[in-house]
């Protein structure tokens, strides 16, 4: 078997691309237009539309984290505002994700820094450090992580901390965040292997996390404190709530307890098994909050329960693969959309588990279940709330097929009055751990 590539091999490809005359009709085309517009299945399209036989009540405009990659947040915050919208019968309402933006960064410096000191006895060319250092402030993150911001930090409405343009456009502040936390790690690594006291390298992390608070206050500008809260509901009413800090406007105002929610997967690789619970290790953001935890079940059983929150009008936050098989302009998510097999004269076989085991999908994006559409109690699609701006879909909402479910998506997040008893306590068992650069961690990535 030849390892090279020989010219009379490439002649051989060659001839036979030429003498296929739809390969060259699609080279013509392609070569001029973006594939998606040419492999489109037109007929698979014009068969959807946005109604919804179960939907949620509440719903609002639609957000949008612009150039950045807040998802989750977003997702997780337009969950809590249908609540709030519906508690003070609002028309519209957007949390702060600036707010919570900032104190995701901080708390992620803080992390990656007792994740440092832990593993400073380990050469820097050792996996686990390496990962460490790869991107230890990005954007993402899970629901855990979520949950442990708005526990500690509570939340606030956006006039009060509203976008900046590095909130909006992320990157760069990003990266020079991340350049002073290599440069920190290094640091601290040098003074633990020689032979600082705990007391030293404490007083040490303190300064540096006083410099990254300094860089966010600068990129993001300062959390609110104390604010007032006044607003006008659907009637015209008007109200005011005073002398509120970020933690009572949480407590008193959303008044969801978020740790009774259950974050339940559908990860269907030989060595994950269903009924067990997982964790990923070294992923987080708040130091001693809750871990990143898993309920591994069959695809069958998350389309259950979320179907049963949807019509208990309660809307479900998810993680998927937003990339496959979806048209950003229509809002639509959908396996038989593009025909990319029949244009370059292909196939592309592998199922859901091999796609993760061969890196060829991951989560990438979390939004938000606002409805579904039963025909004889099964599913045809699903309504999404995304958080990419009202230009596309129907104002921001788009659309996901069945089918396209059972292909990319990952994760759902249902309340546990939704759940029998036994997989509730499943969930609360000691999780198994999966390495850091695990695909069940890659939408926190």
């Amino acid at each position: 078997m030849a390892k090279a590539i020989s010219l009379t091999n490439v002649g051989k490809y060659l001839k036979n691309f030429k003498s296929d005359s739809q390969a060259r009709i699609s080279m013509n085309a392609a070569t001029r237009t973006d594939v998606r517009k040419l492999a489109m299945n037109w007929e698979a399209f014009r068969e959807i539309d946005h109604t919804f036989s179960n939907k949620v009540s509440g719903e609002m405009k639609a957000t949008s984290q612009m150039r950045s990659g807040r998802c989750w947040g977003f997702a997780g915050l337009n969950l809590l505002r249908i609540y709030l919208g519906r508690k003070y019968k609002l028309k519209n309402f957007e949390f702060s994700q600036n707010y919570f933006m900032f104190y995701d960064k901080l708390e992620k410096a803080n992390y990656f820094f007792e994740n440092i000191i832990e593993t400073a006895d380990k050469s820097t060319d050792s996996r686990l450090v390496m990962h460490l250092l790869s991107s230890p402030i990005q954007d993402g993150g899970q629901w855990d992580m979520f949950v442990n911001l708005l526990m500690k930090y509570g939340t606030v409405p956006k006039k009060l901390m509203a976008e900046s343009f590095h909130s909006s456009h992320s990157a760069q502040m990003n990266k020079l965040i991340t350049r002073k936390l290599r440069e920190s790690a290094k640091e601290l690594r040098a003074a633990i292997n020689g032979g600082k006291s705990k007391a030293e390298v404490s007083k040490m992390k303190d300064e540096m996390l006083s410099t990254v608070y300094q860089m966010l206050c600068i990129s993001l500008g300062t959390p609110p404190e104390k604010f007032d809260w006044s607003i006008r509901d659907k009637k015209d009413k008007f109200k005011r709530f005073t002398d509120l800090t970020p933690q009572t406007f949480f407590k008193k105002h959303v008044d969801i307890d978020l740790n009774d929610f259950v974050c339940l997967i559908n990860d269907p690789r030989k060595f994950t098994e269903y009924n067990k619970t997982y964790t990923v290790e070294y992923l987080g953001n708040v130091y001693g909050g809750n871990i990143i935890r898993y309920l591994n079940l069959e695809n069958e059983e998350l389309k259950k329960y979320t179907i049963k929150s949807i019509k208990a009008d309660d809307p479900v936050w998810f993680g998927c693969d937003v990339g496959k098989f979806f048209t950003r302009e229509f809002g639509v998510m959908d396996t038989n959309l593009f025909e990319f097999d029949k244009f370059f004269g292909t196939t592309f076989g592998m199922n859901k588990a091999e796609r993760l085991d061969y890196g060829d999908s991951v989560m990438t994006h979390a939004m938000l279940f606002t409805g579904v559409d039963l025909k004889n109690n099964n599913p045809e699609k699903w309504r999404v709330e995304n958080s990419w701006g009202a230009d596309h879909g129907e104002k921001g909402y788009d659309i996901m097929t069945d089918p396209w479910f059972d292909q990319f998506m990952y994760e759902v997040v249902v309340h546990k009055k939704h759940l029998p008893k036994k997989l509730v306590d499943l969930y609360n068992t000691e999780p198994i751990g999966l390495p850091p650069w695990d695909p069940m961690g890659s939408l926190a990535l």
